[in-house]
């Protein structure tokens, strides 16, 4: 395989070189060894994974964010970690409230703002991972829904904007934004005959757009965005060996490698990453960091 399933514990930090991302979005360059780690959006954003007794997935503490916690430690900076995320967050759930996490008037955005602003003179990191669920909802029973697409797809490019506009102006002048971009978990359908493999075809381009988007959304507020979809090698279709399987695309191969998507139950079928998925969108998240901070 391109890449091996690491299971990797989160008290080793991972010895990677970061990149210098030119626009990284910071007002001062901070020195600073130790600063917050502000982790916003949905379940992904806080770990979820399944379990037996929980199939659909919980919080876990293998998440991104915790494996980028590590990442840093081992560069000698200190990330104190605030997850806010809440499973099936969405950009109006993030706006209004109503989720499953903040009953109206409060919100994660709520949330988000008085942290930044009781970290003003604080340095900082703040990861948003927004847009996924929205269009969730318009892909169900291996089939898309066009219509349903465009028209979450505009929701997303007209209220993602407000929300990163809100947050910005509560942060202090050392903190950096990276938005997330999404893997594609429908790729692991394909595995499942003509219609899954049709289904797999069209989530590849329903997701593709949503990054697309995603990317000049951030691009547009100066806020580098992680390839989670690179990460993930969606666009790569060499045939791989996959164990059980035979030769699939690698992209599918990964999917099924990173995520719980090619489990039996009670672990799948699960869009969430696995511990290995996890620790790609970390890295992911921190080739996105500018060096020094």
């Amino acid at each position: 395989m391109k890449r091996e399933l690491h299971v990797a514990l989160l008290a080793i930090a991972i010895a990677s070189a970061l990149i210098l991302v030119p626009g990284a979005t910071s007002v001062g360059a901070s020195t600073l060894p130790t600063g917050f780690y502000l982790d916003i959006g949905g379940s992904a954003s806080v770990g979820y994974q399944p379990t037996p007794i929980s199939p659909h997935g919980h919080r876990t503490d293998s998440g991104y964010a915790n494996y980028l916690v590590a990442h840093e430690a081992g560069r000698g900076i200190t990330l104190q970690l605030d997850e806010i995320g809440c499973a099936g967050e969405t950009t109006e759930a993030m706006l209004g409230g109503g989720d499953a996490c903040y009953a109206p008037p409060d919100s994660q955005l709520n949330e988000a703002i008085l942290f930044l602003n009781a970290h003003r003179d604080e340095s900082g990191l703040v990861t948003v991972d927004l847009g996924f669920n929205d269009i969730l909802p318009c892909l169900q029973d291996q089939r898309v829904d066009r219509t349903c697409v465009d028209a979450h797809m505009a929701t997303v490019r007209s209220q993602l904007p407000e929300i990163l506009s809100e947050l910005k102006a509560a942060a202090g002048p050392d903190v950096i934004f990276v938005g997330v971009g999404h893997y594609d978990p429908y790729l692991a359908y394909s595995l499942e005959g003509p219609t899954g493999d049709a289904f797999a075809d069209e989530s590849h381009y329903v997701i593709e757009h949503l990054d697309h988007t995603l990317a000049d959304i951030y691009s547009d507020d100066a806020i580098p965005m992680a390839n989670v979809g690179a990460a993930f090698n969606t666009d790569d279709t060499d045939p791989v060996e996959l164990a059980g399987e035979g030769l699939v695309p690698d992209n599918v191969a990964e999917v099924c490698l990173m995520t719980w998507m090619c489990q039996t139950y009670p672990y799948g079928r699960n869009m969430h990453p696995n511990d290995a998925g996890y620790e790609a969108i970390a890295d992911a998240i921190a080739a996105q960091l500018p060096s020094p901070w």
